[in-house]
Parts: structure tokens; C-alpha cells; sequence
């Protein structure tokens, strides 16, 4: 059985990472998305909420799963047993670090691969930071992200202002 781990921040999940899932899902017979809990970083979602919407998103697809995580990506795809970290590719600048990250991935797990998933066009411009900055000035969000997440978004400005 093929499993992919699909790890992020996902601060929060937009269109192109949901994008990213489907798209494997239909590769992998299994997806884990996994959210990184990181101690160093602030994130505008709680790993618990972030999970929330991630599944929200994802509800319809029957072979993907979300759990949280700390620490290395490829220690969590052991623990999940997946074979793959999957990662999605906007531009180029993506690719110089992911390919860095991935080289390291594989000295420190020989048996986990890293597959890389181009994202589609329209969502290459997409990114977490974005949709904040949009969120903070009231702008449309339909295009962006799932209903949950402009509606957590909207609360999350308000709770600010």
C-alpha cells in the first residue's frame, strides 16, 4: 500500500494545498496531512484548528487523513509509515529549498522518498501569508479558500480590530 505524508503549516489551508491532496489522493492509496506544531513560530490558527479545517476541506475524500506533529518530518513518516513526503511546488523559488530539504530528508532517511506535486496554475500565486493579508483588509476570500476557513479567517480579524 502506497502512503504519502503531505506535512505543512497549512496557516491557514487555502484551494492550492486542498488542490495538492486531491490531486495525490488519486496517486497514493493513502494521504496523511500532517501540521506541523512548531514552538518557534506564532501561527495566526492553533495546530487544533488548523486540523479542524483541514478536515473540513478534505471530508469528501474517503483515503486522506490529518493528525498533528512536532519535530522532523521524516521521524513522523516513519511513525505514520509512509514512504513518500509529498510536496507541492509553486515556482521556482520553492524548488531550490524544497529539493534542499528533501536531500537532507533522504540522508537522514534513506527508505522515505520525496515526491514533488506541481501545483496547478491557478493556484501558483496562492500562499498562507496571502490570504492572511487579504483576511486583515476585508477582501473576498471565496477564491482563496474553503467557506470555513474565510468565515475562521473573518473571526480571527475581528477578534484583532
Amino acid at each position: 500500500m502506497s502512503h504519502a505524508l503531505y506535512p505543512g503549516s497549512f496557516d491557514p489551508v487555502h484551494r492550492g494545498h486542498l488542490d495538492v491532496v486531491q490531486r495525490a489522493s488519486r496517486i497514493f492509496d493513502r494521504v496523511t496531512v500532517a501540521v506541523l506544531e512548531n514552538p518557534s513560530k506564532t501561527p495566526a490558527f492553533s495546530a487544533v484548528e488548523r486540523v479542524e479545517l483541514l478536515k473540513d476541506g478534505l471530508r469528501e475524500i474517503p483515503n486522506v487523513d490529518v493528525l498533528r506533529f512536532g519535530g522532523l518530518t521524516v521521524e513522523c513518516a516513519k511513525r505514520q509509515g509512509a514512504q513518500v513526503i509529498l510536496r507541492g511546488l509553486r515556482a521556482v523559488l520553492d524548488f531550490d529549498y524544497e529539493v534542499q530539504t528533501a536531500m537532507m530528508n533522504r540522508h537522514l532517511e534513506p527508505g522515505v522518498e520525496t515526491f514533488f506535486l506541481l501545483t496547478k496554475s491557478r493556484f501558483a500565486y496562492i500562499s498562507s501569508s496571502l490570504v492572511k493579508q487579504l483576511a486583515q483588509f476585508d477582501a473576498p476570500l471565496d477564491d482563496f479558500v474553503t467557506p470555513a476557513v474565510a468565515q475562521a479567517l473573518r473571526r480571527l480579524s475581528a477578534n484583532r480590530g
